[in-house]
């Protein structure tokens, strides 16, 4: 139960500072409103590095089922964990996504744009590309994975982590995040995708559900890969 809170409570810290950067840039008169891209990839640097360090005293600060089928599938993580990890996340993904719903309730009839509305939720291609898009959400959280992976062998400083963690985010969003918003996590994608769908939000539009597998199972397969990969190079050190 402690470790399931970690992933609840990170993912939630997770979405919603993450979501909130980028409602805060695209919705209509806010304080934030149109300050780019640079500010929606610090801004969810930032929120992971936070979520971390707050998950990280629970667990293992997964936060992102992407991760936590990484590890199972080289064996660092027994299977009797999984669905509780990825239920615990999904909650907290959608608890952030309804919050967020609530404070910036003002602002959605204030906005006109169904698209900036789902923005808010969940990502979307800058160019509807199935196999470029898929491309980018599994090599960049291949990039994710290997990089959670290559701390421990790295012998970092104890609570340095986290920051690591977060500049990784830094160098996908800014490199392969501009092509479909580097969703890189399931639940951070689905679970706001869901409660935009359930909420009562003026002026949205449909959900995109036709997009809405990519950022699901892109960050699967290149997590999965990224794992096993870097796990057989280091075995050959």
């Amino acid at each position: 139960m402690t470790q399931f809170f970690g992933e609840f409570i990170g993912t939630f810290i997770l979405v919603l500072l993450g979501d909130g950067v980028v409602a805060g840039n695209i919705l209509s008169k806010t304080k934030e409103e149109g300050t780019g891209w640079t500010a929606i990839v610090l801004g969810w640097g930032i929120a992971c590095t936070v979520a971390v360090y707050v998950s990280g005293l629970f667990g293992p600060a997964h936060l992102n089922p992407a991760v936590t089928l990484a590890m199972v599938s080289i064996g660092a993580l027994a299977w009797s964990q999984v669905l509780p990890f990825i239920i615990a996340q999904f909650l907290g993904a959608m608890l952030a996504a309804l919050v967020l719903y609530l404070h910036y309730y003002p602002h959605w009839s204030e906005t006109k744009d169904k698209g900036l509305i789902l923005a808010s939720f969940s990502t979307g291609p800058a160019i509807r590309h199935t196999p470029s898009n898929f491309l980018g959400e599994a090599l960049g959280t291949a990039v994710l994975v290997m990089t959670i992976m290559a701390i421990g062998p790295n012998k970092v400083a104890a609570g340095l982590g986290p920051i690591i963690v977060g500049l990784v985010i830094f160098a996908v969003g800014f490199s392969l995040g501009p092509t479909t918003g580097y969703a890189i996590n399931p639940a951070r994608d689905l679970g706001p995708r869901i409660m935009h769908a359930i909420l009562p939000i003026p002026n949205k539009g449909d959900s995109d559900w036709s997009y809405a597998w990519i950022p699901v199972a892109g960050p699967i397969v290149g997590g999965i890969i990224g794992a096993i990969i870097y796990n057989l190079a280091l075995g050959m050190l």
